[in-house]
């Protein structure tokens, strides 16, 4: 007679005794950190009253008076101009979760503490989002176009026409970081951290800037600086012509190049081209003190809302704020069109 096994398999003791083991701590899903909104130096000082929006008011100088006063002339007095606005729209803005008493008894991990770190970061994340729309739509933009150039300094850029004609080889290069840098200080636009300006670049983007070579270009340009080789290590781009980069997969970016459809659509107010089938443009910012503003009528926090049913089983957590943002100075900010080597789709 055969041996009869007591194994794993099916009708033996082990399909019983043998179960799926699982870990109960639960990890996170990677994230991005939020930072957009760190950009918003500019708050409300003085501010008048709680209302819907916010009104900032910008002086406006006088004409340099440049002709000789004459020995017995009394000059003629000059009448100061109107003021210049900025208005920043207060939206609320809030998301929650309801979680079951079932689901707490039964779960496998504690998943309050989870539901309550998922609900902060997704303030912190979506408050950033709304951020970066309103700051990307700014109009001093400059864009790789076929090899070229092209800014709205020049005159030659139309958003919404020249991104769409960016080609799968129009990856960022020095000569952009330095034209906006040269911008801004042409602008009279104040560096954000001692005499450097605030770059925002995508990973993607900043590999093509960190690969480019030749008189010129970061690559070259770090090797025969004093320290040398050793920049090379860390993978990081640092401080380079008159700017500090931030390296963020938080920015912007939509296959919206040429190849893309003819549909429209709005990043804030930056308007694109539908994304079938488009090369990737990703959205580089260049930014001076005071490029966003940012009103709060209240500041976004997370809440344990009250259990109202009959049975005390639905548990509500969630976040609420009452905020806005709008570009305060559009000297300050320039954008950069460009696509990445690495992710063109």
């Amino acid at each position: 007679m055969a041996n009869a096994y007591t194994d794993t398999t099916s009708g033996s003791l082990g399909t019983s005794l043998v179960q799926t083991a699982y870990d109960r701590y639960v990890e996170f899903a990677l994230r991005a950190v939020p930072m957009v909104r760190d950009v918003a130096d500019k708050k409300p000082v003085q501010q008048a009253m709680p209302g819907s929006s916010v009104v900032f008011q910008f002086y406006t100088d006088l004409s340099a008076a440049t002709t000789p006063l004459t020995e017995q002339v009394d000059p003629d007095a000059v009448a100061l101009g109107n003021t210049t606005t900025a208005s920043v729209t207060l939206q609320e803005y809030g998301n929650a979760s309801l979680a079951t008493r079932k689901l707490e008894l039964f779960s496998l991990s504690d998943v309050d503490p989870a539901i309550a770190d998922i609900i902060a970061f997704n303030m912190a994340d979506s408050l950033d989002t709304v951020a970066l729309s309103t700051l990307t739509g700014g109009i001093n933009a400059i864009a790789e176009v076929n090899g070229n150039a092209v800014s709205t300094f020049a005159g030659t850029y139309t958003n919404g026409t020249t991104n769409k004609s960016i080609l799968s080889t129009d990856v960022i290069k020095s000569r952009d970081i330095r034209l906006a840098v040269a911008k801004l200080r042409a602008n009279k636009a104040v560096p954000r951290q001692g005499e450097y300006y605030w770059v925002g670049i995508h990973p993607e983007v900043s590999h093509d800037l960190r690969a480019e070579t030749g008189a010129g270009g970061w690559r070259d340009d770090h090797k025969y600086s004093e320290t040398g080789a050793s920049e090379f290590w860390p993978g990081t781009i640092g401080t380079y012509e008159g700017a500090m980069f931030v390296e963020s997969p938080r920015m912007a970016n939509f296959a919206d190049g040429t190849g893309a459809g003819s549909a429209s659509g709005t990043f804030g107010t930056s308007s694109y081209v539908n994304a079938t089938g488009g090369v990737r443009v990703f959205r580089t910012l260049v930014a001076g003190k005071q490029a966003l503003a940012e009103a709060v009528a209240e500041e976004p926090h997370v809440i344990f809302g009250p259990i109202v049913d009959k049975l005390m089983r639905f548990r509500p957590i969630g976040w609420y704020g009452v905020l806005g943002w709008a570009r305060y100075r559009e000297p300050s900010l320039v954008r950069i069109e460009s696509t990445s080597s690495i992710h063109t789709a």
